[in-house]
């Protein structure tokens, strides 16, 4: 993932439960469209709703989970 996130924007959304790491998300893609995003995430819950959230807006995510406390997503718009 290493290669695709530096051209990434990104997303930090460590720390902040859900459903911030969807709202700063969506906050993100609403001003950047057509960009690809790298999203981390601290909460485990957003492995679903960002996962569900790519999938209704036709969007392509790679989820990676880096610990049990961090996760990564790389999402092409």
């Amino acid at each position: 993932m290493s290669e695709n996130s530096a051209a990434c924007i990104i997303v930090d959304a460590m720390g902040r439960p859900c459903p911030m790491p969807l709202l700063m998300l969506k906050k993100a893609l609403k001003s950047n469209a057509g960009k690809n995003f790298l999203l981390m995430s601290s909460d485990p819950h957003s492995q679903k709703d960002v996962s569900r959230y790519c999938q209704l807006h036709a969007l392509r995510c790679q989820p990676n989970k880096i610990s049990d406390f961090e996760y990564h997503y790389l999402i092409e718009s």
